[in-house]
């Protein structure tokens, strides 16, 4: 059940990125909901209290796991993370996915480090395509109001 509903929210998040009608993009959030693929990541911003803040002014740049990249962590995670007692490592581990400003594609370079909101570092190679630590980005440059969402297969880890 707390699948479904980390599933639900997810998609809110990850339909908005497609809503981008007549050129008006909308926050962050509103976008990833939009998407469709993004309903884990979408259910545990909301757990983690973290909706407010990324729909702010930013900017914000996410890399944003699917939810094929949740479903693929061990069976149990992502239940686990979403519980309250839980709150503080779901925040770190969401905010590691998260770099200020806006970074578009265009702005990466091979090897470069970016420090995260979470307070760590990742990195990005651009040796076999763009990877943030151990993950692909699949789709970049996807636009919104507050920053902009790469889409990543894989959670990353601070």
């Amino acid at each position: 059940m707390i699948r479904k509903t980390v599933l639900s929210a997810v998609a809110t998040v990850a339909f908005s990125t497609a809503a981008f009608a007549g050129g008006h993009a909308k926050d962050i959030v509103d976008t990833a909901v939009g998407a469709g693929d993004f309903n884990t990541l979408v259910a545990a911003v909301e757990a983690a209290g973290l909706v407010d803040t990324l729909k702010g002014d930013g900017p914000f740049t996410v890399f944003a796991p699917t939810d094929a990249a949740f479903a693929a962590l061990p069976e149990g995670t992502v239940e686990t993370l979403l519980k309250p007692e839980n709150k503080d490592q779901l925040v770190a581990i969401l905010t590691y996915h998260v770099v200020p400003g806006k970074v578009m594609s265009t702005d990466l370079s091979d090897d470069m480090k970016a420090a995260t909101v979470q307070g760590g570092e990742i990195t990005i190679d651009l040796d076999n395509g763009v990877m943030v630590d151990e993950a692909t980005v699949v789709t970049a440059d996807i636009e919104a109001d507050n920053g902009v969402i790469h889409v990543i297969d894989k959670v990353i880890m601070p």
